[in-house]
């Protein structure tokens, strides 16, 4: 039998099987949480790799990733609590229910940042190598995330009729937009956007060990920050349930605020041709081992 390729769809419908894998008693294995866990342990493992090839001791790695668990995924939660904070302060107890989604990926950066500065300090060691480091798998990891809220019914964009469509049960949608099935399903445009940008800094990151370009440090970190950010500027604008200061949307004001830095960091590098400030001495070389031997040279 021969397929008819031109008479596949065109497009397709999304609708979630719901939020719980599977439930067992008081037991409840929920996606959200299964997909965050994936997340981190598929970016430990990655970062670990990377660091491998920069002759970085992994170990180090490993106990960062401690660090910004411990810090990204409360901060995250607490930004998201914040700018939804009238509906939260009638139901308290829904704060602490992150298993139920409502965390946000800029509150999680930003205290991934904060903790990463700290152990940098501690450990004596180049923030903007570890960053470098990490980029990679935190791009990865919000790729896998966004999925979440496919599983969840949330974080949808506005009505749409076009092939790729995502529908919305009832009890999902604003009340504006009761009478529509179907939204753009925006956590798969920016999961694809995610992953575009996860292949472009694992490009670069490989290109700089061959030798076919020359990857200042910082400058893989900065280039994270900027193209993530120019897709969630545009992504934004499609989705409804933005959180809002007045009357912006928070996420594209932070998003355009790390282009500026983005770019802004990557000009400082290469045009001013300057280190970053980091929390070590400026003649840092981001090729030596870290301040811990590499386990092979033990």
């Amino acid at each position: 039998m021969v397929l008819n390729i031109l008479a596949l769809p065109l497009g397709f419908q999304f609708t979630s099987p719901g939020p719980i894998i599977f439930q067992l008693g008081p037991v409840v294995i929920r996606w959200y949480g299964l997909l965050i866990a994936s997340a981190v342990l598929i970016g430990v493992s990655l970062s670990q790799y990377l660091a491998q090839k920069r002759r970085v001791n992994p170990e180090l790695l490993g106990d960062l990733a401690i660090w910004l668990v411990l810090a990204a995924i409360p901060c995250a939660r607490i930004y998201y609590v914040a700018f939804e904070w009238p509906q939260y302060a009638q139901r308290p107890e829904d704060i602490i229910a992150i298993w139920k989604g409502g965390i946000a990926i800029h509150g999680a950066i930003l205290g991934g940042t904060i903790a990463a500065l700290i152990f940098a300090k501690i450990q004596r060691v180049s923030f903007w190598q570890l960053a470098d480091l990490i980029a990679p798998s935190a791009i990865l990891g919000q790729a896998i995330g966004r999925w979440g809220n496919f599983f969840n019914s949330e974080a949808f964009g506005r009505p749409t009729d076009l092939p790729w469509k995502l529908y919305i049960p009832p009890n999902s949608r604003p009340p504006a937009y009761a009478n529509f099935e179907y939204f753009h399903p925006t956590f798969l445009y920016e999961s694809l956007w995610n992953l575009t940008v996860f292949g472009l800094l694992l490009t670069l990151f490989f290109r700089d060990l061959q030798g076919k370009i020359r990857l200042k440090i910082g400058a893989l970190f900065l280039v994270y920050i900027a193209a993530y950010s120019c897709g969630r500027v545009w992504i934004e604008g499609l989705r409804t349930d933005s959180l809002m200061f007045g009357p912006l949307r928070t996420a594209q004001m932070v998003s355009l605020t790390g282009i500026v830095l983005g770019l802004g960091g990557l000009a400082w590098l290469y045009l001013l041709d300057r280190p970053l400030p980091d929390v070590v001495s400026p003649n840092y070389d981001r090729r030596a081992k870290s301040a811990q031997k590499f386990p092979e040279d033990q």
